[in-house]
């Protein structure tokens, strides 16, 4: 049986305008970086494990470190403690060199703001990492258009990114990431800048190859809808901890305190209307029923 693609243990994350020596053992210093306004505890003795074509989502407040528990996985910020391991190598203990290469070949981002070379067309863009991996020029260019059929912009390799809608532009973020055929994922609130309805589309293309391609992906987002629609299993973050992990409807089920259960509750309320305008319905079907019933 294959292992996890990631294991977290006790993980750890504080910005701090002074040079600490950090220590989990020392329990006055923790007590002191929370006090003191020279120092953020961003990601606190966080642990879990992500499973092979699991879609793995972390969910939070703005603040709660949701973004910065990404960035650590790939070193793109210093780990203050903890370990990070993704498919068997320990990503915390690279050196540089090691890590460039780690971040070409065994994980892939996408992030918010789509982050594309304004000066490239979309294929120059998709093959862009596959030229920093030395991949010849024609394989490279084939490979990109074979994963712009996927995100459904075939027709639209010779177009600059300022052409495109901001949807389109995602998804060309998400084809620069397939191509790589990392084994991991990495999104981060990749739909948050989209409105409702292209928002909506996109979840429905991850879905799409999701289930084509089995990918292993870890997605951070705000957003419970987003989370029950995607997610395999979901983390609830809270001042940089996680208090609760388990399948999105267990959450939502059984919130393990009161700050998950503000979190659901306008779910819960938004079903607890559309059930009471669906009995109204169902009860007057030839009335236009059209007040709200809270």
């Amino acid at each position: 049986m294959a292992g996890n693609v990631i294991d977290v243990k006790e993980l750890w994350k504080v910005y701090s305008k002074k040079d600490i020596n950090f220590n989990i053992e020392d329990e006055e210093m923790i007590e002191s970086l929370d006090k003191s306004s020279d120092s953020v505890v961003a990601v606190r003795d966080v642990t879990f494990s992500v499973k092979p074509g699991e879609v793995f989502i972390v969910m939070g407040l703005s603040g709660s470190g949701k973004s910065t528990l990404i960035r650590c996985l790939l070193r793109l910020v210093d780990i203050s403690w903890g370990s990070v391991t993704i498919n068997g190598q320990d990503v915390t203990a690279m050196n540089k060199k090691e890590l460039t290469e780690f971040r070409r070949n065994q994980a892939a981002m996408v992030f918010q703001h789509y982050g594309l070379l304004p000066h490239r067309t979309v294929l120059e863009n998709v093959t862009f990492g596959l030229k920093l991996r030395g991949v010849p020029r024609k394989e490279r260019r084939e490979r990109a258009r074979e994963t712009l059929k996927i995100v459904g912009l075939e027709k639209w390799d010779d177009y600059y990114p300022a052409s495109l809608s901001g949807g389109m532009r995602q998804r060309v973020g998400i084809a620069r990431a397939l191509v790589a055929d990392a084994p991991l994922l990495l999104m981060d609130e990749p739909f948050s800048g989209l409105d409702p309805l292209i928002r909506r589309e996109m979840q429905d293309e991850l879905v799409r190859i999701q289930e084509e391609l089995h990918k292993t992906i870890f997605f951070v987002t705000h957003d419970l809808d987003e989370a029950m629609r995607l997610g395999d299993r979901m983390a609830v973050m809270r001042n940089g901890e996680i208090v609760q992990i388990g399948k999105p409807a267990q959450v939502f089920a059984n919130p393990a305190d009161d700050y998950v259960a503000r979190f659901v509750q306008d779910k819960r309320e938004e079903i607890r209307k559309t059930d009471e305008q669906m009995a109204a319905l169902a009860e007057h079907p030839e009335e236009d029923v059209t007040d709200d019933v809270s």
